[in-house]
């Protein structure tokens, strides 16, 4: 059992462990802060679908509440402002797609990028988490995955005419996922969580979130690969 040995192994009130909760939990709060704007935003551009990505911006929202609870219960206070730099690529990327209209492209940041990173952190996070972060982040887990469906079946659906723009977001937005991940990855080891397992992770949710929309095997290995040199 060498997640319980792992998890015996971790001294959650130490100094150096809350240092580095400090950043990782503000990550994930302005990640789901950034979901809950992000799908504010394409609930605007997608009319016919604004209910349903209200709903998702809403479950963003008590996601975030979630997390922050999380760090109150290690009486940890999260660094906000290296968060909000840590994300500043992806959301100004998202901005400026949303103004051109590029539905396509925020999609693919919000739906698939983001998600996947989350899901991936979340996947590795739990085995190593308290107690009390354990069980919050198992219950929002489970939503990640219906919001990483909303953008996979619109895309599959509009997939011929949208996978040109698909590869020029994915070359655009990749790279920066591997910065952000070699970023994180001195706080994520304190907090026994293994970059190399969420880069592993994260290319297996985010590769078959490609291939549920309709690239080729051939197809995601090009894609996965962009920028995968820095990670």
């Amino acid at each position: 059992m060498p997640q319980l040995a792992a998890e015996q192994e971790i001294d959650f009130k130490s100094e150096e462990y809350k240092d580095a909760y400090s950043r990782i939990n503000a990550i994930v709060i302005e990640g789901e802060q950034e979901a809950h704007e992000n799908y504010i935003r394409l609930a605007q551009l997608l009319p016919e679908h604004q209910d349903a990505l209200i709903r998702l911006s809403k479950m963003e929202s008590r996601h975030k509440k979630g997390f922050e609870a999380c760090g109150r219960n290690l009486e940890v206070l999260p660094d906000l402002e290296f968060a909000q730099k840590f994300f500043a690529g992806l959301h100004q990327n998202f901005q400026t797609a949303a103004v051109e209209g590029k539905v396509v492209t925020c999609l693919l940041i919000q739906s698939l990028i983001i998600e996947c990173f989350a899901i991936a952190a979340y996947n590795i996070y739990i085995p190593v988490a308290d107690d009390f972060a354990r069980k919050i982040t198992e219950g929002v887990v489970k939503d990640e995955y219906s919001h990483l469906n909303f953008g996979e079946v619109w895309l599959k659906e509009h997939f011929e005419e949208s996978k040109a723009e698909l590869e020029e977001a994915n070359r655009q937005n990749l790279p920066i996922v591997w910065k952000m991940l070699n970023e994180v990855a001195d706080d994520a080891q304190t907090l026994a969580m293994e970059k190399d397992a969420l880069v592993e992770d994260f290319m297996i949710q985010y590769g078959e979130a490609l291939s549920n929309i309709g690239f080729t095997t051939r197809d995601i290995m090009r894609l996965s690969a962009y920028g995968l040199t820095a990670a």
